[in-house]
């Protein structure tokens, strides 16, 4: 008997720590990933950009597959909306955990490492508006992030000096708003070790996952 399957789709590699979560909690299914490298970065690129390499990609995707989780912080925040219209599979997107965040903050500080596009997108905007609460809120450049973790040429004295920075300006919580960092949050978390709590969503989205199945059933 087929195994029903489950889309996940990212620019690059970063999507498949979220694919492996996924696998260790649902391993009643199949996995179709599908990666967009040959595009890569995705971070640097307008929504209009970003609409004409998805939905292609995508619409070959919901021929097969029950759902796709969108594992890019970046295509979340910008056009997952659009995508939704167009689409005849339910999407669960990755943004940015601005809200618990701000609430696990004890300092009022938080840093967000993300995409140059994700930060100038109009949801992030609209994140920051509703939970941030006063929260103030760091934004340091990852930009080169995406293209070290890709071309395994991870620079870990760059990535302390970002994170060092952030948690010696007061953060106690940071937040990896692109699933590329997913792959260096070792790192992050010795670097701000007994300073801040790293945070991303891999185990919130298979949550949302599961109940999107439950709902298909």
């Amino acid at each position: 008997m087929t195994k029903p399957i489950i889309g996940v789709f990212d620019s690059g590699v970063g999507g498949l720590a979220v694919v492996n979560a996924i696998k260790k909690a649902l391993p009643g299914y199949e996995v179709d990933y599908r990666e967009d490298r040959p595009n890569l970065p995705y971070g640097n690129k307008t929504p209009e950009q970003l609409h004409k390499l998805v939905l292609p990609i995508m619409q070959d995707m919901a021929k097969t597959c029950q759902v796709i989780v969108v594992a890019c912080n970046t295509v979340t925040t910008t056009i997952i909306g659009k995508l939704r219209q167009e689409l005849s599979v339910p999407l669960i997107g990755i943004e940015p955990m601005i809200k618990p965040a701000a609430n696990l903050s004890k300092s009022g500080v938080i840093a967000v490492c993300a995409t140059p596009t994700t930060l100038a997108s109009k949801r992030y905007a609209q994140l920051k508006k509703l939970y941030t609460n006063g929260t103030k809120i760091f934004e340091p450049d990852c930009s080169d992030w995406t293209h070290m973790i890709e071309n395994n040429q991870v620079d870990r004295q760059i990535i302390h000096e970002r994170i060092d920075g952030v948690c010696r300006a007061g953060a106690d919580v940071i937040v990896l708003a692109c699933t590329h960092y997913h792959w260096i949050e070792e790192i992050v978390g010795d670097i701000a070790h007994g300073r801040a709590l790293v945070m991303q969503p891999e185990q919130p989205v298979i949550e949302q996952l599961k109940r999107v199945l439950e709902q298909l059933d």
